[in-house]
């Protein structure tokens, strides 16, 4: 019984971000479980590798390119999904980039960039998957948060902000569509390299401060995901709604910022 409650098997997700670092990861771990899976991207060969991938592993798979900046190709990758497959029962928004400059020189473009992607974009998706969610009466929505959505990160105030923000956007979605039989949560990850984020913490004084800070003193796995994202998508999380889940090493823990 236990182990049932895990089992993804005839359940859709959409993973947007699905085709590289954290997001590709998750997309097929939820494969893993037994989940058809469309990763999603703006890139169309690594949408088409990544869901080789996905099929290889005996799940269906779509391959739709999108944009979580351009609504438009986001409601063609919802239209394409309840053609192919009927029905979506799991968003992940793990679409997400990043900027580092001092605050007091932060360049309003690129300020407007990081909050259009990592903020609005996942609002957009959950605004187009979550109401056809909502009137199938059954979802499960994950959006990608981050430690820096409780804490203040140096010379990241764009990424920092979007992400606080975006925790508090999973809270309001939570209970704006709980009647609806869609639950709405979080993951915070700690710090996993990435390509995003390598040049900024390996081998450098910054990566060796988070290290010193990190109980565990290492950085995450990206596979380390898989479980926590396994865990809100399956009907184990049935009561867990409006939760932001850090899976971080016991950085908050810590009680320090970096």
């Amino acid at each position: 019984m236990s182990q049932g409650l895990f089992d993804l098997s005839g359940r859709v997700a959409v993973v947007t971000g699905g085709t590289s670092g954290l997001g590709r990861e998750i997309a097929l771990g939820l494969a893993s479980a037994g989940a058809d899976v469309a990763p999603a991207s703006r890139r169309l060969e690594q949408v088409e590798k990544t869901a080789a991938e996905i099929e290889a592993l005996g799940r269906r798979s779509l391959r739709v390119a999108s944009d979580v900046l351009d609504r438009p190709s986001l409601q063609r990758l919802h239209d394409v999904v309840l053609n192919q497959f009927g029905k979506v029962d799991i968003l992940v928004n793990a679409a997400g980039i990043t900027h580092k400059a001092p605050t007091m020189e932060e360049d309003e473009a690129a300020w407007s960039n990081v909050m259009e992607t990592n903020l609005t974009g996942t609002m957009r998706a959950c605004q187009i998957f979550g109401r056809t969610m909502a009137r199938a009466g059954y979802g499960r929505i994950i959006n990608i948060g981050s430690i820096a959505s409780f804490l203040g990160f140096y010379q990241v105030a764009a990424y920092a902000a979007s992400k606080s923000a975006v925790a508090s956007l999973t809270k309001t979605l939570a209970i704006e569509l709980a009647q609806s039989g869609v639950n709405v949560n979080a993951i915070a990850p700690g710090v996993f390299p990435t390509a995003l984020n390598m040049p900024l913490i390996h081998g450098t004084p910054r990566g060796d401060e988070i290290l010193q800070r990190t109980p565990m003193h290492r950085f995450g796995d990206a596979r380390e995901l898989v479980g926590p994202a396994v865990f809100l998508a399956s009907e184990a999380a049935s009561f867990v709604n409006g939760t932001v889940l850090a899976v971080d090493g016991g950085f908050l823990a810590s009680g320090v910022n970096c």
